[in-house]
This record gives structure tokens, C-alpha cells and sequence, in this order.
């Protein structure tokens, strides 16, 4: 192989990223799509080929990357974390759950229910965060129904959501965040077995009661990091797509006017999870020696898709860094590529696209931002506002 080690990068840190990597990685893109990142222990990939390249070949990038945090934070090898067959199995295990048919007959009319009560809730004429009383909560609320856990209040969803992610993405190894997983570990293994009784002596559509009820059964243990990856992921997608799409929305009247006025909802909702993506970016390990773009990256190497880069590159996509809800169709990569395609990109698409949107504007239609920069995003592994004051009218 002729290739060159990729070039070293000794002074981007996790603090930076967190804050707003966009600009970073836009200077990547033209100046060093694969990097050597010393602070995150990876090899970035910025550029939408490359990611989707890795994302469609788990034979050489596999999921099973051992100096990943995300099992010491879930106390688990999640199927996150597996390839091939193994995988398969455990994600089929519930998918029954997330199938269109059982989306349309079981959770829309649920959400449509659950979704008319938390924004009829909202005070109008009052300025308040969307992300505290609409966006976290609701999220919180559906998952629990969908995977089988409903007497967890939103509260204990969104806590456990928020100690995952934060264990997930602790690239630095600090003790605090994995204290904090620890103890949502603790009580979510006590609520789920609670509930896997329930769903034994009466059967629902949850994920949970699919996965207890199979006629070959995945393991107990796997039952419950299936769960856990869920609770992990599925409060902050939707809830942040939600957010973030609010936010170009209202920051961009003239699209606002014309998404009402042509009911583009789903075209609003695949700009916002482009344009940042909830889940920003993965891990893969490299199982042989490979080349990407005349760098070679040995095997054994672990190299990170950024696919909240690849969303805005500028092969792909024309004026990619700004939000634009009448965008063309494109192929974004919010959602995964390959096996590991997100298994909950349906569900989020039927409810905060469909539903919530639609629902949100037409009970507050002069809802505005009224100070855009109170809004606060955050994230590296995973992003969106995590502060975003609204005034509902």
C-alpha cells in the first residue's frame, strides 16, 4: 500500500467540539478530510463519500470498536457495538415494533393523542423552552410506550437518556460521567425487568413484549441493553430534530410561509436532521490495512464518520451550511447508511414530521425566536439546543 499516514491534528479538542465543530469541520473538508484527531483518539472522516464508504462496508470498518466508551456507559455489548449475523438478530428482535404497519396502526394514534395533550398543555402568550416542555418530554413519553417501560415517568426517561449519551461520547474516560451511567444502569435494569414480567402475562406492541414473547427469544441480557441503546438514542433524535428544525423555521419566516402554505412538513424535516444531525458521528474499526483519499490507515486503527460533516459537504450539497426547508431530496446521512441504518428513522419521520410539526404551528402560527442567541447548541457525539426560549402566540 503506497499511501501516507494521515496527518495529525494535536490541537482540536473535545471542548471545541462540543461547542460548534461545524467550522472545524468545514476547514477539514478542504484542507484535511482524513485526520489524525490526537485529543478524540480517532481518524475524522469529513467527507460524505468516505463516510457513506465506511458506513456500507462493515466487512473492513466494524462496529465492534473495543476502545469505544459506549460499553463501559451501558455496562453492555449493545448491538451498536456488533456486526453480521449477531447483529442482525438482536435488531430484528424488535424491529416487529417499529414495522410501518405496526407505526401506522399502534404508535401514530398514539403520538397524535399524546402530542394534542403536551402542546395543548403550552401557555400561550408566554415565552418558554421548547426543549423543557414540549421536545424532551414528549420524546420521552412515546419511547416509553414504544419499548415497553411505560410507568417511567419523562423524567427518568430523559435522565437515563441524557447519562448514556454523556458515558457514550466520554472520549476523555472521566469518572463522572460513567458514576452518572452507573446509576441510570442500576435503575434502568429494575424498571425493564419489572416490565418484561408484565409483557410476559400481557403482550403489547412495545419492543419489549416482541422481544420476550419470540418463539426463540435473544438472551435476557440482550433484551435489555436492546432497550437501553433505544432509551440512549431515541429521546435525543426526535427531540433534537424537533428543536432544530423549530429553530431554522423560525429563524427563516419566508420558509416558514411557504412550508404552511405547500405543507412541506417532511421536507422541513429531513433539511433539520441534515442540516445538524442528532447523531453527528460513529466509530469503526478498521479490520484490515485500507486507503481513503491516499492516506493509509492501518488496521487496528479506529476511524470516526463524521456524518454531521457529510451533511454539509459541498460535493454533495449547495449551500449546505445554511438551513433551507424547500430543499431538493437529498441523500443525506442523518440516519446511518448500511446495516446500521437507524432503526427508528420511520418512527420519527411519521410523528415529529408528520404530526408534531403541523400540530405545533397551527396551534401557535406567530410562535417566534425571541432572541436567537439565547439559544444554546451542544454536542459532539450528539447534538442540539439544549436552551431554546420560544414565544407561543
Amino acid at each position: 500500500m503506497s499511501g501516507q499516514p494521515a496527518p495529525l491534528d494535536e490541537t482540536i479538542s473535545i471542548a471545541e467540539l462540543t461547542r460548534d465543530p461545524y467550522p472545524i469541520y468545514r476547514r477539514l473538508r478542504a484542507e484535511a478530510p482524513v485526520l489524525r484527531v490526537k485529543s478524540v483518539g480517532r481518524t475524522f472522516l469529513t467527507k460524505a463519500a468516505d463516510t457513506k464508504f465506511v458506513k456500507d462496508n462493515p466487512a473492513i470498518f466494524s462496529s465492534d470498536d473495543p476502545n469505544t466508551p459506549m460499553k463501559r456507559a451501558f455496562l453492555a455489548h449493545t448491538l451498536m457495538r456488533k456486526d453480521g449475523a449477531e447483529h442482525r438478530a438482536e435488531r430484528m428482535a424488535m424491529m416487529p415494533a417499529l414495522m410501518p404497519k405496526t407505526i401506522e396502526t399502534v404508535w401514530t394514534p398514539l403520538y397524535r393523542r399524546l402530542a394534542a395533550d403536551y402542546v395543548g398543555r403550552l401557555p400561550r402568550g408566554e415565552t418558554v423552552d421548547l426543549f423543557q416542555v414540549l421536545a424532551g418530554p414528549l420524546a420521552a413519553r412515546v419511547l416509553a410506550h414504544v419499548m415497553g417501560v411505560p410507568d417511567a415517568t419523562d423524567a427518568e426517561m430523559q435522565r437515563w437518556s441524557q447519562a448514556l449519551i454523556e458515558g457514550a461520547g466520554n472520549f476523555g474516560w472521566r469518572d463522572e460521567p460513567f458514576a452518572d451511567s452507573d446509576r441510570a444502569n442500576a435503575e434502568m435494569d429494575k424498571c425493564i425487568g419489572a416490565n418484561m414480567t408484565r409483557v410476559k402475562n400481557e403482550p403489547d406492541s412495545s419492543a419489549l413484549a416482541f422481544m420476550v414473547n419470540a418463539r426463540t427469544p435473544i438472551a435476557v441480557s440482550q433484551m435489555i441493553a436492546n432497550v437501553k441503546i433505544a432509551i440512549g438514542g431515541g429521546i435525543n433524535e426526535p427531540r433534537d430534530a424537533l428543536l432544530t428544525i423549530v429553530f431554522g423555521l423560525l429563524s427563516n419566516p419566508e420558509q416558514l410561509a411557504a412550508v404552511r402554505a405547500q405543507d412541506k412538513w417532511g421536507e422541513a424535516f429531513e433539511e433539520g436532521v441534515r442540516w445538524v444531525a442528532p447523531i453527528q458521528a460513529s466509530s469503526r474499526l478498521v479490520t484490515e490495512d485500507v486507503e481513503i483519499r491516499g492516506c493509509r490507515i492501518p488496521k487496528g486503527d479506529t476511524v470516526m464518520t463524521i456524518q454531521a460533516s457529510a451533511n454539509r459537504d459541498e460535493d454533495i450539497f449547495e449551500d449546505g451550511e445554511h438551513f433551507n426547508a424547500l430543499r431538493a431530496p437529498h441523500a443525506h446521512q442523518a440516519f446511518g447508511s448500511g446495516p446500521h441504518h437507524c432503526a427508528g428513522s420511520h418512527l420519527s419521520r411519521h410523528t415529529v414530521g408528520a404530526i408534531l410539526l403541523p400540530m405545533l404551528f397551527d396551534r401557535f402560527p406567530k410562535m417566534t425566536l425571541p432572541d436567537p442567541n439565547a439559544v444554546i447548541w451542544r454536542g459532539f457525539g450528539f447534538r442540539g439546543p439544549i436552551v431554546m426560549p420560544v414565544q407561543l402566540q
